[in-house]
């Protein structure tokens, strides 16, 4: 097995997921890669003072803030559920983004939560346009 591809097994094993740019800079950029993630496992993985809990649940509301991918923040919130976090402590996590990001940006977590953890509503019993989901 080559230093790259160990690389990338190490940082899913450590992380639990790892994203599609990760995989494209280990075969075409791999010291980029190497110091970007050095950067990550300082903040994020290694053990400081927040336990990993915490950090998944800051990772998800700063991804929703930023608007980031769907699937970005939906990887953080399947870590999240691995480490023991309850699907409602995510949702109140994603909620703290309303009053500073906005509906649309708490959209976007909102639908990342929702998939990932099968969430359904309440349909109304009246007739009424279809709304969508509200995020892109």
């Amino acid at each position: 097995m080559d230093e790259a591809q160990q690389y990338i097994d190490d940082m899913a094993r450590a992380r639990g997921y790892v994203l599609d740019y990760h995989k494209v800079m280990a075969k075409h950029d791999f010291d980029v890669l190497r110091a970007a993630n050095g950067m990550v496992a300082a903040a994020y993985l290694d053990q400081r003072t927040l336990d990993r809990r915490t950090k998944e649940l800051i990772f998800i509301v700063s991804l929703t803030v930023m608007r980031a991918s769907k699937g970005h923040i939906q990887s953080h919130i399947r870590v999240a559920l691995d480490q023991g976090v309850s699907p409602r402590e995510i949702l109140e996590a994603i909620e703290i983004a309303l009053p500073e990001a906005g509906i649309v940006a708490f959209q976007t977590g909102f639908d990342a939560w929702r998939e990932v953890v099968g969430a359904e509503g309440i349909e109304p019993s009246v007739q009424v346009h279809e709304g969508g989901g509200g995020a892109s």
